[in-house]
């Protein structure tokens, strides 16, 4: 029986896992990338040499590398918690050249057109028109997965601003800005304190006379050190906190986390107060921004009314002078080669973010089209292992009305958790979803099990950091180095840090995260639990 041939769309983080999940599979992967390189939106680019967004030069990823990494491929130890992007092209390098999957890629290769087979609701195929140098080529694949994410577009509402067009400074999308040389001396709005807002201001008040950080909504800002140093991330996605959170009121979990952060700096202080509750709306991760206000280099401003020739007009009347916009106003998701209008009118309405529920025949995924509260690399991971089983025809998704049964109460869930944004139906609880995702394909892992037979595996499993290699420890695709990538997840947190070591310093991998002694009494306790389970059921 030949194998199954599947096409994947776009080459970077979430295509290589897609490709990796369809030899794990025994599927054959065709992967298309329009760029000569891996990597998508972490292949920077001085000069792009195409009209897609790219990052800045100084951009660092806002998750550590124990939560990003690939389920079974651990970054090495001496790598820093916090990749710079060089860092990470030289990561995914290393992940593509160990597994052997550039092979399968058509770099410099343009996908034109995705339309279902003449047989489609029979067979599940599609046609595919794919150009390279100038020349097309038709290709019949049994499946297609989407990789190519939802930076792929910038979001560039000037027809929200008045008086842009008359401007005379320079006026840009975030996705062009590289670094802060040609705002040396300059007076800068920087529109949007999303992620991108906050580094970009950050960035260029250093060398500008003066940065304003515009924003409508405010924002809650988590900086990446968390408590005693150790990884913000790390330190909060984790089984036992999240068992905490599951049992706590959300208004007592929103309370204490809004106190938390405002312990760091007082949000209603520095201008970024916001007219949202936490989780309500997407958070900023910025280490930066509270320091460079605090010393005057960014101002916070409210929203552009409008522009003149040479000033910005605020909504609260205020005018300032400016030389220069900068719009950090977001990206927003473009699939031209798809011919199915019904396919895109449903693009918010897929099932758990990666089937588009109304196909004959589900042999299309949408792979890293979600905005996770976490890593995407670990999350999109999943969602291939998931879509190559269906392709392959080892799990069956439910039926029609089921899955649009659960899209509309994870819509209503949004609609009563969330800020209403275009977004919203992408946005997912990293353990949540990522356990939600696992239960799919038979690899989430039992606790109780692993309390009776390897103790010291499941404490850490529930106490540390939740972090992609429990996904490996059992079911299909099960990795052998999973216990140890676990057991050893803490030495490499520790290990780029420890470049100046005291003879006599104390400091372990025994203080990060939760006291030995405490997690000992929580186990006892947990291991109570099991036993009364085994007893009455």
């Amino acid at each position: 029986m030949r194998a199954k041939k599947i096409a994947v769309i776009g080459a970077g983080v979430s295509g290589l896992g897609a490709i990796k999940s369809c030899l794990e599979e025994g599927l054959e992967p065709v992967c298309f990338e329009k760029n000569n390189d891996i990597g998508g939106v972490w292949n920077y680019e001085e000069t792009p040499k195409s009209r897609i967004p790219g990052i800045y030069k100084s951009l660092t990823c806002n998750t550590s590398k124990e939560m990003t990494a690939f389920s079974d491929y651990p970054m090495p130890d001496h790598y820093p918690n916090y990749l710079h992007h060089s860092k990470m092209m030289e990561y995914l390098r290393m992940y593509s050249n160990h597994f052997g999957l550039i092979k399968y890629i058509q770099f410099q290769t343009k996908v034109c057109s995705v339309k279902k087979s003449p047989d489609f609701s029979s067979s599940g195929q599609w046609n595919v028109v794919a150009e390279t140098d100038g020349k097309q080529k038709a290709y019949i694949f049994d499946g297609i997965m989407i990789c190519s994410g939802h930076f792929n577009k910038k979001h560039f509402p000037l027809q929200d601003f008045a008086g842009i067009n008359q401007f005379k400074g320079k006026y840009l999308h975030s996705w062009e800005y590289k670094h802060p040389d040609d705002f040396v001396g300059k007076r800068v709005v920087v529109i949007g304190t999303g992620n991108s807002g906050a580094d970009v201001a950050g960035e260029i008040s250093r060398v500008a006379e003066q940065v304003f950080l515009s924003t409508r909504r405010g924002a809650w800002v988590w900086n990446r050190v968390w408590d005693n140093g150790n990884p913000m991330d790390a330190t909060l996605f984790t089984r036992y906190k999240r068992t905490l959170q599951k049992l706590c009121p959300t208004f007592l979990t929103k309370k204490w986390t809004e106190n938390k952060l405002n312990a760091r700096f007082n949000h209603a202080n520095y201008g970024l107060e916001t007219t949202h509750r936490i989780f309500s709306y997407p958070i900023v991760i910025s280490d930066e921004l509270p320091n460079q206000i605090i010393s005057g280099r960014v101002l916070m401003k409210p929203n552009v009314k409008e522009f003149t020739e040479t000033s910005a007009i605020f909504e609260d009347g205020t005018e300032e002078n400016i030389d220069a916009v900068v719009f950090a106003t977001g990206y927003t998701f473009s699939f031209p080669f798809l011919e199915d209008d019904a396919i895109l009118d449903n693009l918010h309405s897929m099932f758990k973010c990666v089937f588009p529920p109304h196909l004959d025949k589900p042999t299309l995924a949408f792979i890293g089209l979600l905005q996770p509260a976490g890593a995407t690399i670990p999350t999109s991971e999943l969602q291939s292992r998931w879509a190559v089983r269906v392709f392959a025809g080892l799990k069956q998704l439910p039926s029609l009305s089921d899955m649009l049964a659960e899209i509309n109460k994870r819509k209503k869930k949004l609609e009563n958790e969330c800020v209403k944004i275009p977004g919203n139906p992408r946005r997912v609880r990293y353990i949540c979803y990522m356990d939600e995702i696992a239960s799919e394909i038979g690899v989430k892992p039992n606790l109780f099990s692993l309390l009776i037979w390897d103790t010291k595996l499941a404490m850490e499993m529930f106490f540390g950091p939740c972090t992609p290699y429990q996904y490996r420890i059992q079911g299909p695709g099960k990795w052998t180095g999973a216990r140890r990538a676990i057991l050893t997840q803490r030495d490499r947190i520790l290990k780029p840090l420890k470049t100046r070591v005291l003879v006599q310093s104390g400091f372990s991998s025994t203080s990060l995260f939760l006291d030995k002694n405490i997690c000992a009494v929580i186990l006892l306790f947990l291991l109570m639990l099991v036993i009364i389970h085994m007893i009455y059921h």
